[in-house]
């Protein structure tokens, strides 16, 4: 195995983080489908087709390096939601919560002097950077357009 024990059971976390992320953007979107509001639910169903693609970059790079895969149980997402704001709120909690996983992975790569595994996890740090942002400014936008004029994010997101 290339990489050490404890980072390769890290990283198994890490895919059911994002996997367990992959679920909660897929239960944003229908919440916004069911809103009708399409630019919304569209923006969600491709975050959560982006998290199972971080997932399995994750898993991918564990095969290649000969480290075991042992993918953990994924709670259930939240699946009821009040408002447009509380749905980005959360994704901008989770996203906060990701960067944190994903720099302890690099902080593990490091201290183990893994420059490979640090080199593959710098990609997901610089991911998360855009992430976060790209989510605090979507919940800022729904927090200044309000419930009542969602049709505003709509448009934003129509010209995006």
């Amino acid at each position: 195995m290339m990489i050490s024990k404890k980072l390769a059971e890290k990283i198994n976390e890490q895919i059911g983080n994002e996997f367990g992320a992959h679920f909660q953007y897929i239960n944003i979107a229908t919440y916004f489908d069911e809103q009708a509001l399409p630019k919304m639910a569209k923006l969600f169903y491709e975050q959560g087709a982006e998290e199972h693609e971080h997932a399995m970059k994750l898993l991918k790079y564990l095969v290649d390096t000969g480290a075991p895969v042992a993918i953990p149980a994924v709670p259930a997402p939240q699946a009821v939601f009040k408002t447009a704001e509380e749905c980005f709120q959360l994704s901008v909690k989770w996203e906060n919560e990701v960067t944190a996983q994903i720099n302890n992975l690099f902080a593990i790569a490091r201290k183990d002097n893994d420059y490979a595994s640090e080199n593959f996890l710098a990609w997901f740090v610089e991911e998360q950077v855009e992430e976060v942002g790209k989510m605090e400014n979507l919940l800022k936008i729904v927090q200044r357009a309000g419930e009542k004029n969602l049709i505003m994010m709509e448009a934003y997101l129509s010209h995006e």
